[in-house]
């Protein structure tokens, strides 16, 4: 399939992550030029070249050229395989950049998938496993991706810069997803957290809840925040500290807010108390622009409603996936990742905005609808 498919061609070393995940679920080869071409250190990064490796392990087949500079990639995806696999990742970025595309693949896979990734648990710019664990698996598990083996579990955890955390993730494969309708969020009905801390006093997270409850306290009184302080072998090699919120609405819809410490060595000592208190800020300004779906995940849900079924049953001539957005965060990145679906899956979204009013409380909102295409996971054994 792959090779009848015409390549895509693109510039430049942003969206890689996107590109590269989109390229295997069509079946479409891209070529990537001029990454980082005018850069005192040009071409690929540590982590950059991590993730494709890990592409590697999990595909069957897939043809990987990089010229010498490293700044010319060409990807011809394989067969999504899955199985049992081992991954350690670079500790310049945490797991989260490298599980927010297993989520994308994870439920295409031949094999179930069953993977172990060491490296960096927690940071400052990819969502933590806490946070995906609380707000992707949730919104996977409305796509119709359930099962006894859906987990992610942290076994250690990792600071920057020394990493040596580890993750368990695994995940069922199916054949066609749901359509979905995520429209009205609902009202928030609870708050849950996790305040952790590794190789520092275990005080400190007992100090980041009781700041947080202190701003909370105000907006709901079910707000439950575990303290998880890991010792030994399970600390990793960094310390520091952190907390992760997320504010569960009646309607099942998952919102969130994290900050981690800075690394050991980098920039200024941050209190907990403070840290606390701005979590808890960013978590209600998250729930002020409101929407079905957490920031963090907007691009999966996207994607999962491209990929989703046509439904003929209905009398219309393909689903109809709805999805109640902020408008946040109509950031570049989005825009990107909606061109790009057009790209390789030749799908468009209608787009309309909703500003607020009675109804609508918080931000103005995006209203998102798509025709699925039908995806049909063809690698998935029969039995």
């Amino acid at each position: 399939m792959a090779t009848q498919a015409h390549s895509l061609s693109y510039v430049g070393c942003n969206f890689l992550r996107q590109r590269l995940v989109l390229s295997t679920l069509s079946g479409r080869p891209v070529k990537i030029r001029k990454i980082r071409a005018r850069d005192d250190n040009p071409g690929l990064r540590d982590f950059e070249a991590s993730f494709i490796r890990l592409l590697d392990k999990i595909t069957n087949g897939s043809r990987i050229e990089i010229n010498q500079t490293g700044t010319t990639l060409y990807y011809q995806p394989g067969l999504l395989y899955g199985g049992s696999v081992e991954h350690d990742c670079s500790v310049l970025r945490s797991i989260g950049y490298y599980l927010e595309s297993l989520l994308c693949l994870a439920p295409f896979m031949k094999h179930p998938l069953r993977i172990v990734l060491r490296g960096v648990t927690n940071d400052q710019v990819d969502p933590s496993v806490d946070v995906l664990r609380a707000t992707a698996l949730p919104l996977l598990k409305q796509f119709g991706i359930d099962g006894e083996s859906f987990e992610l579990k942290i076994v250690r955890r990792g600071m920057p810069p020394g990493g040596g955390g580890e993750v368990f993730f695994s995940c069922p494969v199916r054949k066609v997803l749901k359509p979905i309708h995520l429209i009205d969020p609902g009202k928030i009905k609870r708050i849950r957290g996790m305040a952790y801390s590794v190789r520092v006093s275990p005080q400190m997270a007992n100090r980041i809840v009781d700041s947080a409850r202190s701003i909370l306290n105000k907006f709901i009184p079910d707000i439950y925040i575990y303290t998880d302080h890991m010792k030994g072998v399970n600390s990793g090699k960094s310390p520091g500290f952190g907390l992760s919120l997320v504010a569960e609405t009646t309607n099942g819809t998952f919102l969130s807010a994290e900050l981690a410490s800075n690394p050991q060595g980098q920039g200024a000592a941050v209190l907990p108390e403070d840290l606390g208190r701005n979590c808890a800020k960013l978590l209600l300004e998250e729930i002020y622009r409101g929407g079905c779906v957490d920031s963090t995940n907007q691009s999966l849900a996207l994607l999962l409603m491209t990929l989703g079924q046509q439904d003929v049953s209905k009398g219309r001539g393909g689903c109809e996936a709805e999805m109640e957005s902020k408008k946040l965060k109509m950031s570049n990145g989005w825009i990107e990742f909606l061109r790009h679906l057009k790209s390789f899956f030749q799908i468009m979204f209608k787009i309309e905005t909703k500003p607020c009013g009675e109804e609508l409380k918080g931000g103005d909102k995006v209203l998102l609808t798509c025709v699925g295409i039908g995806f049909s996971n063809l690698s998935k054994t029969l039995k």
